[in-house]
């Protein structure tokens, strides 16, 4: 065991350590400049899913139950306890960092998104899988399955077993602190819940999403402006102290900015995930018209966890008077905890509680899904899912009564830091690809085209399943009525 552990410890040191953060801001950078900032050209239209409805006779996962899901993933208690942990170390000024990491992300979600669009395939169940994997073995040729396989092998590991148990045991042990409900009670409830859920496959967990997610979200969301209602005459006074932290102007920890930088960074990419190829997995599962339509979709989940979830946490905390600058870190929740009880009172102990157990159990179920898409690239044996799903619920009510067996998931960071690795060569090499694609994309809309469909037909030379596209032009737009659809498919057809 110890050999593992330092096995671990040392991949740990190459990615995380030092190598990995840098190389996800300069692909992130180079993806919004070289695509001409496209998160921010499509910025307006990304809202617009939020508001769509699915065609009641529609098959498969609607690009807003897909954006759901992978929200739920990257939401979580990194958003509650992590951010909290980044100004303690950081002070103000990481606040400002994990906005700008945030915005360059959105173009890395893009990019990553719309690759896993592009190559995933039709199971013939009307739903679709696709990821980092896929993209990899159909994108790069078959020549690399071998590197496709590593990529799914870590990806089960790491999320669907490891991941999931550090999230049981963080909603256990915040219901046991702030409730005083047993660790054995939580981790049953969490199983069986947890269990209902993964055994009805994507339809059933996107749609638990999609109730579960805008809950937790809003909730979250209001009570954080409520906050800055209350204290609307300090806001002009945080703003100053987050950008003045975060050059170095005036300095809240030590270290000034460059320890603002590297906590703002770290917690921002850990945050909403942009680049590790987790996010990915989900968007492939979306029925859309165009593989860019899902990637501009999935930039919106980026800006939701970081630019809104994480900047509640945030405001909740800096405008508090519990927090001191540069004094001694304590735990994370607590630190927010104690930051809502001194806005509302003790009670709101109970709704950060309601808080962790929404984000956490969101997780879970991504979590899952994440194993089950990898699983089912390497085998295609229902007898391998039914057993990851036994395996998911045993792991997810391990962590949560016996705490302590969460130290044997070490592996976990080091594995997403190989995954991320692995995906930022994968998203290099076909960015080219995905040039082609984003250009067919722009000349559809410059001709008026509202929904831009496309066509496998004008992409011969790649490894497209055309099953996976068959009916896409077939497809509503996410922010259209029903009517205006002829008129932009017969439009595409004039191309």
């Amino acid at each position: 065991m110890a050999f593992l552990q330092q096995l671990f410890g040392m991949i740990g040191d190459l990615t995380w350590g030092w190598s990995l953060v840098p190389f996800l801001v300069i692909f992130g950078l180079f993806f919004t400049i070289a695509t001409r900032f496209v998160q921010f050209e499509n910025f307006t239209r990304m809202f617009k899913v939020l508001f769509s409805k699915k065609s009641p006779d529609a098959e498969g996962i609607s690009g807003r139950e897909a954006l759901l899901l992978s929200v739920g993933g990257r939401v979580g208690g990194g958003n509650i306890a992590g951010v909290a942990v980044a100004i303690t170390l950081g002070g103000p000024g990481a606040v400002f960092w994990m906005w700008m990491i945030a915005l360059v992300g959105m173009a890395t979600s893009l990019v990553e998104c719309s690759l896993a669009q592009l190559f995933k395939r039709a199971d013939g169940n009307g739903e679709f899988r696709g990821g980092p994997a896929h993209t990899i073995m159909y994108g790069l040729g078959r020549d690399y399955k071998w590197l496709a396989s590593i990529y799914a092998v870590c990806l089960a590991v790491s999320f669907a077993l490891g991941f999931n148990a550090f999230q049981g045991n963080t909603v256990a042990g915040a219901a046991l602190d702030s409730l005083g409900i047993d660790r054995i009670w939580t981790g049953i409830f969490l199983a069986v819940v947890a269990g209902q859920i993964v055994f009805g496959g994507i339809r059933r967990i996107a749609k638990v999403a999609d109730v579960i997610v805008p809950v937790m979200a809003v909730g979250y969301l209001a009570m954080a402006i409520l906050v800055m209602l209350m204290h609307i005459g300090q806001l002009p006074h945080v703003f100053m102290s987050i950008v003045e932290n975060a050059f170095g102007i005036k300095q809240a920890v030590g270290g000034g900015m460059g320890t603002a930088l590297v906590h703002g960074l770290r917690r921002g990419l850990f945050s909403n995930e942009a680049g590790l190829g987790s996010a990915p997995n989900v968007a492939a599962t979306a029925t859309v018209p165009h593989p860019i339509a899902q990637g501009i979709t999935q930039s919106l989940s980026v800006f939701i966890d970081t630019i809104l979830i994480c900047s509640c946490t945030a405001f909740i905390i800096l405008l508090a008077d519990v927090y001191v600058p540069g004094a001694q870190a304590i735990d994370g929740v607590v630190l927010t905890q104690q930051s809502l009880v001194s806005h509302f009172g003790v009670w709101t102990q109970y709704f950060l509680t309601f808080a962790i157990l929404l984000f956490a159990f969101s997780s879970i179920i991504y979590n899952y899904y994440l194993g089950e898409n990898a699983l089912t690239f390497l085998t295609q044996s229902p007898a391998a899912v039914n057993l990851l799903r036994l395996a998911v619920v045993g792991v997810v009510f391990l962590g949560a009564v016996a705490p302590g067996a969460t130290a044997v998931f070490f592996f976990s960071d080091p594995l997403m830091g190989i995954l991320a690795v692995v995906n930022l060569l994968a998203m290099i090499m076909l960015f080219p690809t995905l040039t082609r694609i984003l250009a067919d994309y722009r000349k559809q809309r410059s001709q008026g085209i509202e929904t831009p469909v496309f066509d496998p037909n004008r992409f011969k030379d790649l490894d497209i399943d055309p099953l996976a596209w068959e009916n896409a032009a077939a497809l509503p737009c996410e922010n259209e009525e029903p009517e205006r659809f002829g008129d932009a498919v017969a439009g595409a057809e004039g191309l």
